[in-house]
């Protein structure tokens, strides 16, 4: 039995979108993969609110974060954590050899404006990591008022990691300044994992210039240079059957109407969130909630195996709480093509079991 998913990713992906996984082959190299490859980042640029060119990866979002972080790191990156992806960019640059130091929040917490500005004004850094949604505490940073202290460093290349949010909140890239914005295909944009993209700035990629070893397949120069110098064709033998999902999907997304899109996400949110305080308690800082995944605090104490096995019966899956918070917390995801229906019968069902355990 298909166990509908309620996980911060891999997310539920609609039949439509997998069967266009299946589309016949073309070759990577012919004018058809350029005009795919070219209507795709079109359909990006709106969905990202930028007219910065569109690098596509096969890839999971993790390989533009460490190619982003060594491309652009001539000096220092600074870190920025707000849990275990924060933690996951520290440790690609201590393997990959990129001088950094990591500022972290506590668990549930975002990272606050005022230590950016304090790391900044060193003059230490060239670049900076942020992580807009943790999905291990389902907190959201507050891209905004981030962006207000980091551009006042102009010098320093501002890459975020929006894996788990972009598609399901709203991130204005060229109004924020950021330079590199990472998003992954699996959690809100609905697609099988496989294919990652990223937005890039002219600043980020001049930066690169500076940058010796940046690697090769994550080189974010080299993908750039691709793109310009042979329109939308890659260096490397591209996942064509997740870009024939992608641009379908993107057709929907537009269809859908982002301001709509996002506004049935916080709808979502809202209603998780609500339920979660009335039944349990939220994990995390109530006015930084992400918009796309609730960390719930497991205050009635139960064996979260045997509840989300209970669940898997009944067709439901989500997920346990990550790290440090495995069986202190859970989470529940609302990002994707979930609806409010689907959200409400999950809700439904949990209560059912809940009163079982």
């Amino acid at each position: 039995m298909h166990k509908k998913l309620f996980i911060p990713g891999p997310t539920e992906v609609r039949q439509d979108v997998l069967e266009k996984m299946a589309t016949a082959m073309i070759g990577h190299r012919t004018t058809d993969a350029t005009e795919l490859q070219r209507n795709i980042s079109d359909k990006l640029r709106q969905l990202m609110y930028t007219k910065n060119e569109i690098l596509l990866s096969t890839s999971s979002g993790s390989g533009l974060m460490e190619g982003s972080v060594r491309s652009c790191t001539a000096r220092r990156a600074a870190v920025f954590s707000i849990g275990a992806f924060g933690d996951r960019w520290f440790k690609m640059c201590e393997a990959n050899g990129v001088p950094a130091d990591k500022f972290s929040s506590e668990l549930g917490q975002i990272t606050a404006p005022e230590e950016v500005d304090a790391a900044l004004a060193t003059g230490k850094y060239d670049v900076i990591t942020i992580t807009h949604n943790e999905t291990a505490t389902g907190v959201a940073n507050p891209l905004a008022e981030l962006a207000a202290v980091i551009n006042k460093y102009p010098d320093v290349i501002w890459l975020v990691d929006a894996v788990s949010s972009l598609g399901g909140d709203k991130i204005e890239v060229d109004e924020l300044g950021i330079d590199i914005c990472i998003t992954s295909s699996q959690k809100c944009m609905g697609l099988p994992p496989g294919l990652a993209f990223c937005s890039v700035s002219e600043r980020a990629y001049e930066r690169t210039k500076d940058v010796k070893n940046r690697g090769s397949y994550f080189d974010i120069a080299e993908l750039y240079r691709f793109i310009k110098e042979k329109p939308y064709q890659y260096p490397s033998t591209p996942s064509l059957p997740h870009m024939f999902a992608l641009d379908y999907q993107m057709d929907r997304i537009l269809e859908e109407g982002l301001d709509a899109r996002f506004e049935r996400h916080a709808t979502m949110a809202k209603r998780v969130q609500d339920w979660a305080k009335e039944h349990f308690a939220l994990y995390s800082d109530p006015n930084h909630l992400s918009q796309t995944v609730t960390c719930i605090t497991n205050t009635k104490d139960f064996d979260f195996s045997e509840f989300n096995g209970k669940l898997g019966e009944r067709g439901f899956a989500i997920s346990n709480g990550y790290g440090a918070l495995k069986g202190k917390t859970f989470r529940i995801a609302h990002m994707g093509d979930v609806t409010m229906q689907d959200i409400d019968e999950l809700l439904t069902v949990i209560d059912d079991v809940v009163k079982e355990m």
